[in-house]
């Protein structure tokens, strides 16, 4: 039975993690002032990712149908964002996204401002200007060894992250973010081993003996080369450029806020800053404009809980599909879905181009998603079939497009022959 498109705005799922986020689709500085009459003075920790003033358009390498997802690799690329703003335009912009993050943060909280060489000396400044030369605390380099090499100039190696509080209240977290040390290195201390076979170091000053293990944790430096950018075939790789690795924003998540806290990322992309609070056990509030995010975001977060405010899509398929009930459920069968002509990329087939469905209810406006279906590396075949407790309130379905549409559409039972 062909089913009747509704215009939903917003989603709701529920996952096993009880820890809850928040995504808004749509430009910062519009969704700003909305942000702080919410959340002023509530934001632990900012990280911020913006783009480089690189003059260039990125794209996202999307994996398509099955095919795609056992060989691992995306076959249709499309724009993800556009890095083209003028200087000044860019510069006011971030002008007006640093004073709404300050707003936004908690007098103990703090921000980490992820930039390279284009953007770094002038974005400084700002920071001194909007936050105080005295609360700069850290020119963090991140150092990696990934891309290309030169002979005309030294490789640029390293991205640089800034790092601020608010107020001299700030509460940093170092003990979540100790690491292993280094091979001890000669010095004058003397070496001992411990009953335990435990190696460690002493030396005395003043009269006092000073011991330090060799396997005890150490706290990282302001030089972070023991983290790796993402390689080609990383497994974590999304297909987002520019995609930051989990491991590097677990870090500034655990060492900027603790359990419960909230973590805010303004150009959230590929939606690592978001994972990395979950992952943790923190709370996020992300945003982005791009219509790809959604799609990553969803795959990202399956077992988590978290809202989306989305902007409606057009160009909505035909949808057809059977209900069929259970003892205390609806069987929902997806039979297929017929997109407008000149809607879907030439290579990309009907069946193909739906990147996940899922089955739910309209809350409150909001789609409340109760079962879904997407592929996967380990399941590249789409399920056509999902189970859905039976709830008072409107049934219906999504259909997430691999293009970053969302479309949904409403499920009447009493139109079925259920038995």
């Amino acid at each position: 039975m062909k089913l009747e498109p509704i215009v939903i705005s917003a989603e709701t799922h529920r996952g096993a993690n009880a820890e809850y986020g928040r995504f808004l689709q749509g430009d910062i500085l519009r969704l700003l002032p909305t942000l702080i009459e919410q959340y002023e003075g509530q934001v632990k920790l900012i990280y911020m990712d913006p783009p480089f003033q690189t003059g260039d358009k990125f794209t996202m390498r999307v994996r398509v149908g099955e095919e795609d997802w056992r060989r691992g690799r995306g076959s249709l690329t499309l724009p993800a964002f556009s890095d083209t703003l003028s200087r000044e335009e860019y510069y006011d912009m971030m002008r007006q996204v640093l004073i709404g993050c300050k707003a936004l943060l908690r007098d103990d909280g703090m921000l980490f401002l992820h930039v390279d060489y284009r953007t770094s000396a002038r974005l400084r400044l700002l920071l001194d200007e909007v936050f105080g030369e005295e609360n700069f605390l850290n020119e963090i380099i991140w150092a990696y060894q990934t891309g290309g090499r030169t002979r005309r100039y030294f490789s640029r190696k390293h991205d640089v992250i800034f790092f601020y509080r608010k107020t001299d209240r700030y509460d940093f977290n170092l003990e979540e973010v100790m690491v292993k040390p280094d091979a001890p290195k000669n010095n004058h201390m003397k070496r001992h081993v411990d009953p335990d076979g435990r190696v460690y170091r002493s030396m005395k000053v003043g009269g006092k003996v000073y011991t330090y293990y060799d396997d005890d944790p150490v706290a990282p430096s302001d030089v972070w080369n023991d983290l790796s950018h993402l390689q080609q075939r990383d497994p974590e790789r999304t297909g987002y450029d520019t995609q930051k690795p989990l491991s590097l924003l677990i870090r500034i998540v655990r060492c900027g806020s603790r359990a419960d806290e909230l973590v805010f990322d303004p150009f959230c992309g590929s939606g690592t800053a978001l994972a990395a609070a979950q992952y943790t056990g923190r709370r996020f509030l992300g945003v982005d404009q791009s219509p790809l995010v959604p799609n990553i975001l969803r795959r990202r977060l399956m077992q988590f809980s978290y809202e989306m405010a989305l902007q409606p899509s057009p160009n909505a398929p035909e949808c057809d599909a059977n209900l069929s009930a259970g003892v205390g459920f609806y069987e929902i069968q997806l039979n297929g879905v017929q997109f407008p002509e000149g809607s879907l990329p030439p290579s990309v087939s009907q069946w193909d181009a739906i990147d996940a469905w899922a089955a739910g209810y309209i809350v409150d406006g909001a789609f409340q998603c109760a079962a879904e279906a997407r592929r996967s590396q380990r399941a590249p075949q789409l399920l056509n079939r999902l189970n859905v407790p039976v709830y008072s309130g409107q049934l219906a379905l999504a259909i997430y497009d691999v293009m970053g549409g969302q479309h949904y559409y409403q499920i009447r039972p009493s139109e079925f022959n259920l038995s």
